[in-house]
């Protein structure tokens, strides 16, 4: 159930995913207005969602003009239908003034209160957080009610599930629960009064899947999003208060972003290509000349985005792993083209030289342990070669020698990307690059490598002490998912594995 569930989450991009969430949300919400079991109008609530919708997208374009930079269609829809689903359908029209100042704050936000590009806050957040100071209204987080909860609760595990922030929602929930637990001991209150009406009656869920876990306001990796979920989940106690003031689920967000920003990197940077090389039948190589040079950890990885005019179901944003080294000036990207390649990977390779694109994000744990004796094992798949393309060049350029084995599988000989910094490795630092192809029908008379798939057999026979070695995993879900699964067998902890998996993909 759970890998067929996987299947078709993969299907699509996290963006389309929380797009669909919310949609499916407020039709819900509709047909309970219609019926009566909400007390919300629904000529109301269909009236309020189009004008944010249209609100939100004149003002994302006025000021993507104003500051020339690709804005995104599928986040402009996000933001209005998170803003439907927590500001209170209008009872009048003077209640318009405030839908407008809301849609308008959410996204100047994302334009103005920014450093080098990067979110400073979550722009739901920040926005319905200023329509109190300034005007005196906020949000009412309507969507957190009891007929609501069971929808709301499916679709926010399923977009948790999709991004692999199980440990976020974990922290956050635990953090709000000890919180709770806590306050309830100190003022003889009912703990299990307390967190029923926590459930039941506030945006506990919807905030935690869907505010909590948006990745462009939270820390880069799994550590610092633990500690950033738990903080904002002690401040998401209802009954912690100073004095007459109470703090909102958007205050609660908002102090943890301020913690994101202290941890986070924060370069957004507007990239122009230089250079795309093919570098096998279907793979090529894009170069792209950054405006400054970009401190980031070997393996990591950015969100990419362009500017597309009619982008399909997968959106104009990807994730990709950087394929340089921080020791080179360029910022590289390896990229698979298959035959139904969607519209972004299409707009992407007919790219010219000097056309710009924006990177931002960089985030990822998939990174070398910190002690440089520790045996390490990099298992690729494809175009999966590429943090270790990242990896290698970096050890080449630092000297820098580390008990390396690399597993390198491919379909055909001619689809093998990267040699020769793999066999620079193999030459100057003593890493053993060890190379196989699935094809058995298309074998090249020269070749000298394995033939067949890499299976339990051969990793026990190159590697005699997998009790002590770190496997880092690299390619297309199946192969990742069936390798963890057979290191599993051959009795290598959890702990000593690593996955290259980012958010949305």
């Amino acid at each position: 159930m759970i890998k067929f569930l996987d299947t078709q989450l993969n299907k699509i991009t996290m963006y389309r995913l929380v797009l669909y969430v919310l949609i499916a949300s407020l039709l819900v919400a509709f047909i309970y207005s219609v019926t009566g079991v909400l007390n919300t109008d629904p000529y109301a609530l269909v009236f309020s969602t189009a004008f944010i919708l249209a609100a939100c997208a004149a003002a994302n374009w006025a000021f993507g003009k104003a500051f020339g930079i690709p804005t995104n269609v599928e986040s402009v829809y996000i933001s209005a239908l998170i803003l439907a689903l927590i500001i209170s359908p209008i009872k009048s029209l003077n209640d318009l003034w405030f839908l407008l100042w809301a849609s308008v704050l959410a996204m100047a936000s994302k334009f103005i209160v920014a450093y080098k590009g990067k979110h400073l806050f979550n722009p739901i957040a920040l926005a319905v957080a200023l329509t109190y100071f300034t005007v005196n209204q906020s949000a009412s987080w309507w969507v957190g009610n009891g007929p609501m909860l069971p929808f709301v609760l499916v679709g926010g595990l399923l977009i948790v599930r999709k991004i692999r922030r199980f440990g976020m929602l974990l922290s956050f929930v635990g953090a709000t629960v000890l919180s709770l637990l806590l306050t309830s001991l100190f003022t003889h209150a009912n703990f299990f009064v307390d967190f029923q009406k926590l459930l039941l009656y506030s945006p506990f869920v919807f905030f935690a899947t869907i505010i909590l876990t948006e990745p462009l306001s939270t820390p880069p990796t799994r550590r610092l999003q633990m500690i950033y979920a738990a903080i904002v989940g002690v401040l998401s106690n209802p009954q912690i208060h100073f004095g007459g003031f109470y703090i909102t689920p958007e205050l609660a967000i908002l102090a943890g972003n301020l913690y994101s920003y202290l941890v986070s990197p924060r370069d957004t940077l507007m990239l122009k290509l230089r250079d795309k090389t093919r570098l096998s039948p279907d793979t090529y190589e894009f170069t792209f000349t950054p405006e400054r040079r970009l401190a980031f950890v070997p393996g990591q990885y950015m969100e990419w985005t362009l500017g597309l005019h009619n982008p399909d179901s997968r959106g104009n944003r990807r994730y990709f792993t950087l394929a340089n080294s921080p020791t080179e000036s360029v910022l590289k990207l390896g990229i698979k083209f298959p035959a139904n390649a969607s519209a972004y990977k299409k707009a992407l390779l007919t790219l010219k030289r000097d056309e710009p694109v924006l990177a931002a994000q960089l985030s990822g744990d998939f990174v070398l342990p910190r002690d440089p004796r520790q045996k390490i094992v990099l298992i690729a798949g494809g175009i999966g070669i590429t943090p270790f393309r990242s990896m290698l060049k970096y050890l080449l350029d630092k000297k820098q020698r580390r008990p390396v084995t690399v597993f390198y599988s491919v379909k055909t000989a001619d689809e093998i990307v990267y040699r020769d910094v793999l066999d620079q490795a193999a030459r100057e630092l003593g890493i053993r690059v060890i190379y196989n192809i699935t094809d058995t029908q298309n074998v090249p008379a020269t070749w000298k490598g394995n033939v067949g798939r890499i299976t339990l057999e051969q990793i026990k026979a190159e590697l005699p002490d997998l009790a002590h070695s770190y496997f880092y995993i690299s390619g297309p879900d199946a192969m990742v998912d069936g390798f963890k699964a057979s290191l599993s067998q051959l009795g290598v902890h959890s702990s000593q594995i690593k996955l290259d998996y980012f958010a949305g993909f």
